[in-house]
């Protein structure tokens, strides 16, 4: 069972936040930093809940302290905290925290957050110890690691939809629309000395992660029903950056180098636009990786057809192609456009739209 450490100088929150994670974990509750490490010395817990409003070390100073140990630095660590502004969420976020949680705690959020991350982090560990164990049979051994590969992939995306309030479908779907457009750019022969066997593969796979950076942009801005500020968008703009890092971060170590460099274009690049004018850097035309710019339409189609937060999907089908057939070679590839165009059957086909 794994073992939560809670930390927290409000008594009352630590016996709520026990209470809500007793039944399912192991729970250890200290009420300082201090005490943390005192903990630390005999313990090695699987997740840290982390107060940071607390009296002689607040959270942000107890969290750098782990992070300068190299036994601590991997325990994955959620702040608990009573400012829910998005420049603390923020700031939370960027000092290494891998997720925050708003007080008073609302139980299934917290327990939604807890499982999430501890599924997450159970599917590296056991990949990391399939392939530190050597004396397995090399084609079993394989076989294992390409699924609890693919049980990270989809580990990470279920996080992304637990933060990302949209209609729950939009991995599913844009994993389906690069598949589509990597099989019909294989049947036209477009892009052969790129599109092998292997980059389809690793495209179709990594293309899950593509807004898994959204992990650290704050639920205020994810879910805000109207439209963003130009700081807003600013923030919501670095899960690209996010992206890459986290791809780095937690499959580095654990894919092969094809794998994860796939990944990483589609994490930091699927918001570059065609005519150079997208985010994080403007870069334009065939500089922009295919990956990328095949998950741009993909993620692009799907959030004009399906309801989000802010607005309804648009209705029928044909008129969010008409939007992408306008944006053919400023915000998308021309040639896979023109590709995409000619699919409208099969997505009808997909969406159940009747002919």
């Amino acid at each position: 069972m794994n073992i939560i450490l809670i930390v927290d100088d409000d008594t009352t929150s630590l016996k709520l936040a026990k209470g809500i994670l007793d039944d399912e974990y192991r729970v250890a509750t200290v009420n300082s930093g201090a005490m943390v490490f005192k903990y630390l010395t005999n313990n090695t817990p699987d997740l840290i809940l982390l107060d940071i409003n607390m009296p002689d070390m607040d959270g942000f100073e107890v969290l750098g302290r782990l992070k300068e140990k190299n036994e601590w630095a991997s325990i994955p660590v959620i702040f608990l905290t009573a400012n829910q502004d998005p420049q603390s969420e923020a700031r939370c976020l960027e000092a290494g925290a891998i997720d925050y949680v708003g007080k008073p705690f609302v139980p299934v959020v917290l327990l939604n957050r807890v499982r999430r991350i501890m599924e997450l982090y159970g599917y590296r560990h056991q990949l990391e110890s399939m392939l530190a164990n050597q004396s397995q049979v090399i084609l079993n051994r394989t076989e294992r690691i390409a699924r609890m590969q693919n049980s990270i992939i989809l580990g990470m995306a279920n996080l992304i939809e637990l933060r990302d309030n949209n209609t729950g479908r939009h991995v599913k779907n844009t994993q389906v629309y690069v598949e589509m457009i990597c099989t019909a750019l294989r049947e036209r022969n477009l892009f052969t000395t790129t599109l092998t066997d292997d980059y389809v593969n690793n495209t179709v796979r990594a293309a899950p992660l593509h807004d898994i950076g959204k992990i650290k942009i704050s639920d205020t801005i994810l879910n805000k029903p109207g439209p963003l500020t130009d700081e807003e968008f600013k923030i919501i703009q670095d899960h690209t950056r996010y992206g890459a890092d986290i791809v780095d971060d937690l499959l580095g170590d654990v894919e092969e180098p094809g794998y994860l460099e796939v990944a990483r274009d589609i994490a930091l690049r699927h918001h570059e636009r065609w005519d150079g004018t997208g985010y994080p850097d403007r870069i334009s035309g065939e500089n922009i990786p295919l990956c990328a710019r095949i998950m741009s339409l993909a993620d692009v189609f799907d959030a004009l057809y399906e309801d989000r937060v802010y607005k309804a999907g648009i209705r029928p089908m044909r008129a969010c192609l008409d939007i992408i057939e306008d944006a053919r070679g400023l915000q998308f590839d021309p040639v896979i456009t023109d590709v995409f165009l000619e699919l409208e059957p099969q997505l009808k086909e997909y969406l159940g739209e009747e002919e």
